[in-house]
């Protein structure tokens, strides 16, 4: 699968198959590229907390306030993103800059984690609807958690939607 046909067939799944695990080969595949994202001054500001049965069942039911998430707790594997401290240089660029690179470091991880996921078959949602302090203790973090991916099979009923984004015009200014 080239990119473009990872992102045409990328899509948040709201629908897993509870009854089929993640081989661990695909799984450390998915690691082994995110590992490989770019990050500012190569920082990775960030550690993936990988999260399996009754940890991944407990993760998922920390993202489900106010009734939202509902499918999560059907996703075997729960990805938790923490963010860590900058290196200097890092450090010091985006104090001078005014500019939150982890959180930028952050998005391309999932980007890269998503895609690969895609890639290898598998589905994925990108959570930022969590309970923070309740993560953390599920997990032992002492840094913020900033995002959470699902991942696992979706049900074989799950169809690729349309995906509606906006026009290239709109969203493309050219000088």
């Amino acid at each position: 699968m080239n990119f473009s046909e990872i992102a045409e067939n990328r899509q948040s799944c709201r629908n897993y198959d509870p009854n089929r695990e993640v081989e661990n080969e695909k799984l450390e595949n998915i690691l082994k590229t995110a590992r490989l994202a770019p990050s500012a001054c190569n920082g990775q500001p960030y550690q993936i907390t990988v999260c399996k049965g009754e940890n991944a069942k407990n993760v998922a039911l920390a993202t489900r306030g106010m009734g939202l998430n509902k499918f999560a707790t059907d996703a075997p594997i729960m990805l938790v993103i923490s963010e860590k401290p900058y290196v200097a240089t890092a450090a010091l660029g985006a104090k001078i800059k005014k500019n939150d690179y982890r959180s930028i470091d952050i998005g391309i991880l999932a980007a890269y984690i998503t895609a690969e996921a895609t890639a290898q078959g598998l589905s994925t949602c990108i959570l930022g609807w969590l309970d923070d302090d309740e993560i953390r203790k599920i997990c032992n973090l002492d840094e913020p958690v900033r995002l959470v991916i699902t991942l696992g099979y979706a049900k074989d009923d799950d169809k690729l939607r349309t995906k509606k984004r906006k026009d290239i015009d709109t969203l493309v200014k050219v000088l």
